[in-house]
């Protein structure tokens, strides 16, 4: 879903930028220590999308849950950004570590949104399945 976001924003000839939070968190990380990242939220700053997928796969660290928090502040009301993550909020404590950290994350996030929640199987569970149906048949 984030994918076809992103492209349907650029054939809109919007500014996309697309990361998994995970190399996200890792940019912006690396980003800091190399007393760059003014730099780098200033080039994010600039795009009119951002594209945050997979949230919540792997646990961020408390440095890593706070730049990313800190980029959500920064695009907050004034970019469009979309989140795909197969976890409930309830469970976003896990990933960002903070209870306070998470509520404050969730806030900007849900304010002024439209939530989509997808259910039954992945399409990429269904795809496999019907692969190895054909496989098994020849």
């Amino acid at each position: 879903m984030g994918i076809a976001l992103a492209m349907a924003a650029c054939l809109a000839g919007r500014k996309v930028r697309f990361f998994r939070v995970t190399e996200l968190i890792t940019t912006l990380l690396e980003a800091r220590d190399e007393k760059t990242l003014l730099r780098l939220r200033s080039q994010l700053a600039r795009q009119d999308v951002l594209v945050l997928d997979e949230l919540g796969y792997v646990p961020a660290s408390k440095a890593g849950a706070e730049l990313l928090f800190d980029l959500i502040g920064q695009a907050y009301e004034r970019q469009s950004l979309v989140v795909t993550t197969n976890l409930p909020f309830e469970n976003w404590t896990e990933v960002l570590g903070s209870e306070r950290l998470t509520g404050a994350t969730l806030d900007r996030l849900t304010h002024r949104c439209s939530i989509l929640e997808f259910t039954g199987e992945s399409y990429r569970l269904q795809d496999a399945r019907r692969r190895s149906r054909k496989t098994t048949k020849a």
